[in-house]
């Protein structure tokens, strides 16, 4: 079944719970992967993150962690904002995990965040991986999250909800990257579950959402031209701030001068630019995302054209 519906200063509290891991393949199913990490539990991370403007200076304001979540704040180039880089220590996500991130950027602030690498999720015999995401900007405030990926391995099953609140005045730029399938091995996503659902709030109004579902037969859904049309890889980019109709412009302009071959498009709704990226091959939609992602926050945001080095490793 397939459904598309669119619309240094602060405190610091990490807990740590380790728990016994290991790699094992299942005697009982020899096609599985010996690269699936079998635990004694699930795990539940959590990340709670708050930065506000003081003295001048973007400034750690909160800061929690909990296994497997994880943050680093690298020394950002010349003219970037404050950068945080999430990592997930587990090495990848399995039936049954659980992950809460609650970012929150306060008044003239503001952050960028950055994947330290791609996020995997493995194949399920029955129980979900849930990720909860919850994005905040005050008044005036910038908030940036470039994606590195979500891998979805063939029996994956996701669920993720990721809600956007903005105030009045501030700037949002977020995107993400599905990847159906480890490409890389010939691998497809055929069977398992994706349940991802996007709110956009601007001062408690709803703006836009969206809901993407699959579910059964997976591969024929990414197949049939009227939801993915054989693309493995599906990039989206999500922008709010002040300039809504420039942005469109701007967004409309990098997309028709890209040749790459990756097919795109980019609309507006309340407000919310939305812009699409697809392609049967991974790589060219990274390389078409990152393209346009970087010249856009230069052009919207009035940041440097570039990317972090992160995101090139």
């Amino acid at each position: 079944m397939t459904l598309w519906d669119g619309g240094g200063d602060g405190s610091a509290i990490a807990e740590s719970t380790k728990g016994a891991r290991r790699l094992a393949s299942s005697a009982s199913d020899p096609t599985a992967s010996a690269a699936v990490p079998a635990r004694a539990m699930p795990v539940d991370g959590r990340l709670l993150l708050r930065v506000a403007r003081r003295d001048g200076a973007d400034r750690l304001g909160d800061l929690y962690m909990h296994d497997p979540l994880r943050v680093l704040f690298p020394r950002p180039a010349a003219g970037d904002p404050m950068q945080a880089v999430l990592a997930t220590t587990s090495g990848g996500l399995v039936g049954g995990d659980r992950l809460t991130l609650d970012i929150a950027v306060g008044e003239s602030a503001a952050l960028q965040l950055v994947g330290q690498a791609a996020e995997k999720v493995y194949r399920s015999p029955g129980a979900d991986t849930e990720v909860t995401m919850r994005l905040d900007a005050g008044r005036g405030a910038l908030l940036e999250l470039l994606p590195q990926g979500t891998i979805l391995f063939d029996g994956a099953r996701l669920r993720r909800s990721v809600a956007v609140e903005a105030a009045d005045g501030a700037r949002v730029l977020v995107g993400e990257m599905l990847t159906f399938g480890r490409i890389a091995a010939g691998e497809r996503m055929r069977g398992g579950l994706l349940r991802d659902r996007w709110q956009v709030r601007r001062a408690g109004r709803l703006l836009w959402a969206d809901a993407l579902a699959l579910e059964g037969d997976i591969a024929a859904a990414i197949d049939a031209p009227s939801v993915f049309g054989g693309a493995a890889t599906l990039g989206t980019v999500v922008h709010l701030g002040p300039d809504a109709g420039r942005s469109l412009e701007l967004a409309r302009a990098l997309l028709d001068r890209d040749a790459s071959g990756v097919r795109s498009g980019a609309s507006l709704v309340e407000g919310v630019l939305v812009a699409r990226f697809l392609s049967a091959d991974g790589a060219a939609l990274r390389a078409a995302f990152g393209a346009f992602w970087r010249a856009f926050r230069a052009g919207a945001c009035g940041l440097p054209e570039r990317l972090p080095t992160i995101w090139h490793v």
